[in-house]
C-alpha cells in the first residue's frame, strides 16, 4: 500500500554519475548498511528510458539483504517528505493519447478537438467500458464513423497492459500478471463467489514504499505509481477475461500491489471513471478503497469522493503499530481515529472498513480485543478479521483458528459489526498481502520490540 508523503534521503553520487536521487521505503535509516549502497533504494523521478533501464539492469544484480535489523528510532527522523509524486516518469514510446487515462469531460473535449461530434464521444465511451464490448482496438468499435475509428487509429492508444499470465488458485481465485509499457509487472486478483459477488483486487502502484513488516508487496519498496489508465484496465480487463468464465465482475477492492492514497490523484480519478454510468458503472458502494492510514488523503478521500473506505488498522498500541507499520510513526492511531470521528460526521450512512490482520503473539490477545472496542468507539464501522497469509522469509506466524473465533466472538459480544475473512487464493500467492515479486532488493525487517521477541519464536 501507499502513502500521501514519502519518505527520502537524497544522495550525492560521482558527478559523471546517472543517478542522483534515490527513495527509501519506510523503515530504512541512513546509517544502515544497506542504505549506503544506493542501488538497493528504489527511485525517485526520474526522466529517461535509459535511467530507468540501468536501475532494472543493476537491481537485478545486486546481493539480497532481507534481514536488515533497523532500529526504530532512527527510521522516520533521515527522511525528508515528499508530496504525491510519481515515483518513476515512463518514456512514452509513441504520441498517441491512451484513452483510458482520461475521464467522460476530458475523453469529450478531446474527441470534439478533432472535428467530431460530443455523440461520438458517448458512442466511443460506451464500447471502452460498457455495452459488453471493452474495446482494445479500433476494429471493435462497431458503429462508429469510419473516419472517426480511422482517426482514433492514428491519434489513440486502446490499452495500457499487457496480458502476461493468469495464474488459477486451487479455490478458483484467478491471479493476472500484467505487463507495463516500461517492462514492470503487476497483479491484479480476482475473486470469484458463489452468491454472484465476483471481486476485482487492483493495484495502484508497483511495489510500496510503506514497508509493512507482515506485508510481502511492501519487500519490494516502491517504483512508482500506476496511471490511472493503469488503474482502470486492470478491471476492464477483468470484465472482458473473465465475465464469461465467473459471470459479471460487480465489486473493487484497491487492495492489491501499493498504497492507493500515495497515489492519490491517480486513484480519484480511476475511481470518477468506474462509477461512470455509461461505462463500467460501478456502484461507489461496492468499490473499496484501503489504505495504511494517510491523514491529510484520507481527508481529501471522504470529502471528494462516495465510494467505501477501508483502514488496515492491525494493532491497538502505537508502540506494536510503530513496528508492524512504520506509517504510524507519522500518523498516530489518536489522529487517525479522531479524523475518521470528525469526517464521517458528514458521511450519511456511511460505515469505515477496518481491516485487522491477525499476527500470533503480536496482535490477537484479549486485552488487544478490549482495546480494540475501545479504539472504534464513536466511528461508524464494521471489522474484519483476517488470518494471516504466510510468505517466503516471514516472522509472523497465522493466528489460530480457535483464537481468532474467540476473538472475534468478543468484539461481537460488546456491540461491533465483525466478520471473519477467508483467506482466497494463498496456495498462488494472491492472497492479502502476498502480491508482488520482491527479487533479490528489499525493503529493511525493522527490529522486533523486546516484549515481542519470545512470542515470535514461540509462534515459530
Amino acid at each position: 500500500m501507499e502513502i500521501g508523503c514519502m519518505w527520502m534521503r537524497r544522495i550525492r553520487l560521482r558527478p559523471n554519475s546517472l543517478i542522483t536521487n534515490v527513495t527509501t521505503p519506510i523503515g530504512f535509516s541512513s546509517s544502515s548498511p544497506a542504505f549506503r549502497d544506493p542501488i538497493l533504494c528504489i527511485f525517485r523521478k526520474r526522466k529517461t528510458h535509459v535511467q530507468l533501464s540501468l536501475f532494472h539492469f543493476l537491481r537485478t544484480h545486486r546481493r539480497s539483504f532481507t534481514t536488515a535489523a533497523v532500529s526504530p528510532s532512527d527510521t522516520l527522523a533521515s527522511f525528508d517528505c515528499a508530496e504525491g509524486a510519481d515515483i518513476a516518469e515512463i518514456s512514452n514510446k509513441s504520441s498517441k493519447v491512451v484513452l483510458k487515462g482520461m475521464n467522460y469531460s476530458e475523453l469529450e473535449k478531446w474527441v470534439q478537438s478533432h472535428g467530431y461530434r460530443p455523440g461520438q464521444a458517448l458512442m466511443l465511451w460506451k464500447r471502452l467500458y460498457g455495452d459488453n464490448i471493452w474495446a482494445h482496438h479500433s476494429d471493435e468499435l462497431e458503429g462508429l464513423n469510419k473516419d472517426f475509428k480511422s482517426m482514433l487509429s492514428e491519434n489513440a492508444e486502446f490499452k495500457a497492459l499487457s496480458l502476461k499470465e493468469i495464474i488459477t488458485a486451487s479455490d478458483g481465485t484467478k491471479k493476472i500478471l500484467f505487463k507495463l509499457e516500461d517492462d514492470l509487472i503487476i497483479e491484479t486478483v480476482v475473486i470469484p463467489s458463489d452468491s454472484g459477488r465476483n471481486t476485482v483486487c487492483v493495484s495502484s502502484q508497483v511495489g510500496c514504499a510503506m514497508n509493512c513488516q507482515f506485508c510481502f508487496t511492501g519487500r519490494m519498496g516502491l517504483t512508482r505509481n500506476l496511471t490511472a489508465a493503469e488503474i482502470v484496465e486492470q478491471a476492464v480487463f477483468a470484465r472482458r477475461l473473465l465475465t464469461s468464465e465467473v459471470g459479471s465482475i460487480t465489486n473493487v477492492v484497491f487492495m492489491g500491489m501499493g498504497e492507493p492514497f500515495q497515489n492519490i490523484d491517480n486513484v480519484i480519478k480511476a475511481l470518477d471513471i468506474m462509477v461512470h454510468d455509461q461505462g463500467l458503472h460501478f456502484s461507489p458502494r461496492k468499490i473499496t478503497v484501503s489504505t495504511s492510514g494517510l491523514v491529510p488523503q484520507l481527508r481529501r478521500f471522504l470529502k471528494e469522493s462516495n465510494c467505501g473506505l477501508a483502514v488496515s488498522l492491525n494493532a491497538t498500541t502505537d508502540e506494536v503499530r510503530n513496528w508492524i507499520m512504520p506509517i504510524n510513526r507519522k500518523y498516530k492511531l489518536d489522529l487517525l481515529l479522531q479524523t475518521l470521528r470528525e469526517e464521517l460526521r458528514f458521511k450519511h450512512k456511511y460505515k469505515v472498513l477496518f481491516e485487522y490482520v491477525m499476527l500470533a503473539g503480536v496482535n490477537d490477545s484479549m486485552e488487544d480485543a478490549r482495546r480494540l472496542v475501545d479504539l472504534v468507539q464513536g466511528i461508524p464501522c464494521k471489522i474484519n478479521l483476517i488470518s494471516f497469509n504466510s510468505h517466503c522469509g516471514s516472522q509472523f506466524r497465522p493466528t489460530r483458528d480457535e483464537k481468532m473465533v474467540e476473538f472475534r466472538n468478543f468484539l461481537a459480544k460488546a456491540g461491533c459489526t465483525v466478520l471473519l475473512r477467508p483467506s482466497r487464493g494463498d496456495d498462488q500467492m494472491a492472497a492479502c498481502g502476498q502480491l508482488g515479486n520482491p527479487g533479490l532488493v528489499r525493503a529493511p525487517v525493522l527490529r522486533v520490540p523486546e516484549k515481542f521477541q519470545t512470542a515470535l519464536e514461540v509462534s515459530a
